[in-house]
This record gives structure tokens, C-alpha cells and sequence, in this order.
């Protein structure tokens, strides 16, 4: 059984594409600087686990970008 549900991590981040994104980079950042943790308590081992368990707790959100129609390029 994963930890925690992709369900419990969807209901925080709308893409699933943007969790593994975010998970990864915060996975480099605690290997990186473990005294960075958030939680007092991890059930993962491991630091993919780890960012996924801080997402799920809503320490971790990421920043999504506002979007204007002025950014698109149209094609006539």
C-alpha cells in the first residue's frame, strides 16, 4: 500500500504531473539538507516518500503560475 493515497495527494494538487515535479525537487532539497523536514514523523525512509508525505500534510503547495490570454500566442 502507498503512503500517502494518490487520492489524499490529489485533493492538494490538481496534476499529477506537478506532484511528481514537486516531490522530486523537494526530494533533492531534504537529501540535500535534511534538516530542512517539515514533519516530525515520516512513515517513508526515503526522500521521494518523505516530499509526498509533506504534500499530503499541506506543508509543501506548489506556486502555479497566474495566466493571461496575453501570454498565448494565437494562429490565425
Amino acid at each position: 500500500m502507498l503512503y500517502p493515497p494518490l487520492n489524499q495527494l490529489t485533493s492538494k494538487v490538481s496534476s499529477k504531473y506537478l506532484i511528481a515535479t514537486v516531490a522530486a525537487k523537494r526530494a533533492r532539497e531534504l537529501y540535500d539538507k535534511p534538516e530542512t523536514a517539515l514533519l516530525e514523523h515520516y512513515h517513508s525512509v526515503k526522500t521521494v516518500g518523505k516530499a509526498l508525505e509533506e504534500i499530503a500534510a499541506g506543508k509543501i503547495t506548489p506556486i502555479e503560475p497566474e495566466l493571461n490570454e496575453s501570454e498565448f500566442e494565437t494562429k490565425d
